[in-house]
């Protein structure tokens, strides 16, 4: 699959179930949440993929966004627009010392309250394919 880069992407979770106010109290309502890669931290600094630093299993993604109706938090982090984490990388290609990550890497969204994954490149020339 294609290395992950800053140049662009994203990362989706279809369902980030947070608590939203209504009059009759917090309900739990699913919401699609999504973190953009070019706004990773972490990044590589001396490896460049198509003249973009590249993402590893040690970069972040400080805010994500979709979820901010459920003002409330979510369900198991009490969090809204929290960070990415990428919970898998590549075996054998490391960027950096870190696992390289590449489209459909799944993902943790907002602090953990949901899981998605890398659904559209970052480029489409350079690929990791362990």
């Amino acid at each position: 699959m294609f290395a992950v880069t800053t140049a662009s992407g994203l990362c989706l979770s279809p369902a980030d179930v947070c608590k939203t106010p209504t009059p009759g109290g917090p309900v739990p309502v699913p919401y699609p949440n999504t973190g953009l890669p070019m706004m990773a931290a972490s990044i590589t600094t001396k490896v460049l993929v198509c003249g973009m630093p590249a993402l590893t299993k040690k970069s972040t993604i400080p805010m994500t966004n979709g979820d901010q109706p459920g003002s409330a938090g979510g369900v198991m982090s009490a969090k809204i627009m929290g960070k990415v984490e990428f919970t898998a990388g590549s075996a054998k290609v490391k960027f950096e010392g870190g696992a390289a990550v590449r489209l459909t890497t799944p993902t943790k969204h907002n602090e953990g309250n949901a899981t998605g994954a890398v659904l559209q490149p970052s480029q489409q020339k350079v690929m990791v394919m362990s």
